[in-house]
């Protein structure tokens, strides 16, 4: 009020009455204005809450969503496509993945539920009576062998269709324990486990308890008994459901008190036009569409506090639509979805979140055939590059299109890391920031491109697959403007945060 004062005293009355004007006006009254020095802790995400999801189905080959292309469109009865066994020792693979870890891997999905795992190194050429598929010893050494040069923990789901069963219908944990014993005896470990890829859909007959649930809790009961007398190292992940109807209470409720080590859901803000989904590019970037992540957590928060009180949450399986992804999933426009989510569940508490996929169909952080990073890809990098696991409050109301999240930065203890997404289609926004900065910027030409810029040079890998240089433009302290369709990392290193000192 001093410096304000002083200006008054010393200015013509026509000066007073502009600066008066001007302080009334919207773009000053809507101006917001953060401390990073003084932004509180508000909780702890897992240091592996950005992981990602390889399908079952890759790694057997099979059938998976067909990608799009100029010859199919919505709705097309031609969903899927045959791909071999993804090459999980490509040298770029590996190196994008290690770029993004340290990350949990979740091998599952709906074909994982009728996998028959191989009892010795010659697999059947079919799968067996009661399953549909056939998980090689070499495709699972792959895996593992993946996994841990990625620094990538796995976290799978088990087979439930009836080859696992007995005469009346009772899973049996014979075929899990041949996995799991193979899977140790070969220096893998398992992080997490689900008991079968979401109970409540049930898929051509593979789930023939997803519609019971007193079947799938006694099912459940005798997973979790085998898992904790046999492999109490794996943590137990439940119940693993796509929807928020009672079936998902009614599952956990039945499962007995203290049966999950974490809830584990599912979630898709759509259905993709693959599926018929009645969605556009233009609800892409809607509030309502962005906030659903919040009403789906709140639902699976209610759940765990009346029957797993205390425990962790992990959405294990997530991205812009089910069903392989829309078509603009490949491009710029799902980056804010991706980010503003991420940024979202580690304000909210949520632990993990698996996006799914990491190479495969439309939603795949990379291209499939080409193993190229898409737009995602890179938002992915600059937050596993920049986001601690310690989240901030950041001072900043959610407002229709404009979303701060905050946390400690990583490596840099005292600094702090901010990401704003400016999502609205025509209109800047400012925020003072009282600290000098790095400011990281994704943009693109058109947010349907594919290719995204970094401070307006587009990022793309360069020879020999190596990274581009990632760097920030340093900016001193004061109003810092947001442009329509950007999102914006600031990392502040001098922010001598007190609550950011061990990161």
């Amino acid at each position: 009020m001093r410096a304000t004062s002083g200006i008054f005293s010393q200015r013509p009355m026509w000066l007073l009455s502009a600066l008066l004007m001007a302080l009334s006006c919207p773009a000053f009254a809507d101006e917001l204005s953060i401390t990073p020095s003084t932004m509180v802790g508000i909780g702890t995400v897992d240091e592996r809450l950005q992981s990602y999801n390889v399908e079952m189905v890759e790694v057997t080959g099979g059938r998976f969503w067909k990608p799009y292309g100029a010859d199919q469109s919505g709705g097309s009865l031609d969903l899927y496509q045959y791909r071999p066994p993804i090459d999980l020792t490509n040298t770029r693979l590996r190196k994008l993945a290690l770029a993004l870890g340290p990350a949990y891997i979740r091998v599952s999905g709906t074909w994982a539920n009728a996998t028959y795992f191989a009892a010795s190194d010659s697999a059947p050429a079919a799968p067996p009576s009661g399953f549909n598929g056939v998980l090689t010893q070499q495709q699972w050494r792959g895996v593992v062998d993946f996994s841990r040069d990625v620094g990538a923990q796995i976290v799978t789901s088990f087979a439930v269709s009836p080859g696992t069963r007995d005469a009346s219908g009772v899973w049996s944990p014979d075929h899990a324990r041949r996995w799991l014993n193979y899977t140790y005896s070969i220096g893998g470990r398992i992080a997490a486990a689900e008991f079968m890829n979401e109970p409540d859909i049930g898929v051509n007959g593979d789930t023939p308890a997803a519609d019971d649930a007193a079947s799938y809790a006694r099912d459940f009961k005798i997973f979790r008994s085998f898992m904790k007398a046999e492999f109490p190292d794996i943590l137990v992940l439940g119940p693993g459901t796509s929807g928020t109807a009672n079936t998902a209470s009614d599952m956990l409720m039945r499962s007995g008190p203290g049966s999950v080590d974490a809830l584990s859901y599912h979630y898709y803000g759509a259905l993709s036009e693959r599926c018929r989904g009645p969605n556009t590019p233009d609800q892409a970037l809607s509030e309502q569409r962005l906030s659903e992540t919040d009403r789906v957590l709140t639902f699976y928060r209610s759940v765990r506090d009346r029957f797993a009180p205390g425990k962790p949450i992990w959405l294990t399986e997530t991205a812009e639509a089910a069903c392989g992804g829309n078509r603009w999933d490949t491009t710029f426009l799902d980056t804010f979805r991706y980010l503003d989510q991420l940024g979202r569940l580690a304000r909210a508490g949520a632990q993990v979140v698996m996006h799914n996929t990491l190479a495969a169909s439309d939603y795949g952080l990379l291209d499939e055939k080409t193993l190229s990073p898409r737009p995602n890809y890179w938002g992915a990098l600059l937050w596993r590059k920049l986001m601690a696991n310690r989240v901030l409050d950041a001072g900043v109301p959610d407002q229709a299109a404009f979303h701060v999240y905050a946390h400690c930065q990583r490596g840099t203890p005292g600094g702090v890391a901010i990401l704003v997404i400016n999502a609205d289609t025509s209109a800047s926004r400012t925020l003072m920031l009282g600290s000098a900065s790095e400011r990281y910027t994704l943009d693109a030409a058109d947010v349907a491109d594919g290719a995204v810029r970094l401070n307006g040079g587009k990022l793309q890998l360069e020879a020999n697959d190596d990274f581009p240089r990632m760097a920030g433009e340093q900016l001193a302290a004061g109003a810092l403007t947001f442009a329509p369709l950007t999102i914006t990392f600031m990392a502040i290193p001098a922010a001598a945060n007190s609550g950011c000192q061990n990161q």
